[in-house]
């Protein structure tokens, strides 16, 4: 008797283990195939294609690398959209070599085109008050940030990431 139920409690676990198994396949087809824009990143690592560090795909599209905090990591780029959006672990404000601050908020978008960050959201910039950063854009030596008004910066001083220190708000 012993041997039966043994059997039958072997063979119950198998069949809930493949239906498990089997809907967990489902869920990443269903997923791979309604996801679309950003987040296709997560699918390209599922097929093996591996995400670029951040400051890899900004010098590639000709930024300063330093821009954004060092624990600035996760981030979704569509290629297609050009849309980036950049992670941060906590709101904070990166402090750069040329006295200059740039206040971040825990998610950044904007659009990435060759040489310039536009449409950007999450990023203020202190200019007597914090103002919102609207587009940054390289131009040689210069880094171009729109924040109301537009203030050129020596690019070299963006060319390091930084920590970024913890605020309270954004």
């Amino acid at each position: 008797m012993d041997q039966i139920l043994n059997k039958v409690g072997s063979y119950w676990l198998g069949q809930k283990a493949n239906k498990e198994f089997n809907s967990v396949g489902d869920d990443l087809n269903s997923m791979s195939s309604s996801i679309e824009g950003g987040a296709k990143w997560l699918v390209n690592k599922f097929k093996g294609k591996l995400q670029k560090p951040l400051p890899e795909l900004l010098k590639e599209y000709d930024l300063a690398v330093g821009i954004f905090p060092r624990d600035a990591t996760n981030y979704e780029f569509n290629e297609e959209t050009r849309k980036l959006i950049v992670y941060i672990p906590s709101v904070c404000e990166v402090g750069y070599k040329d006295s200059s601050v740039l206040r971040f908020s825990t998610t950044v978008t904007g659009y990435l085109e060759k040489g310039k960050l536009v449409d950007i959201e999450g990023i203020k910039t202190k200019v007597l008050v914090w103002v919102k950063v609207t587009c940054i854009s390289s131009e040689k030596s210069k880094l171009n940030f729109t924040a109301g008004m537009k203030k050129s910066r020596n690019r070299d001083a963006y060319e390091v990431l930084r920590d970024g220190i913890s605020v309270d708000k954004f």
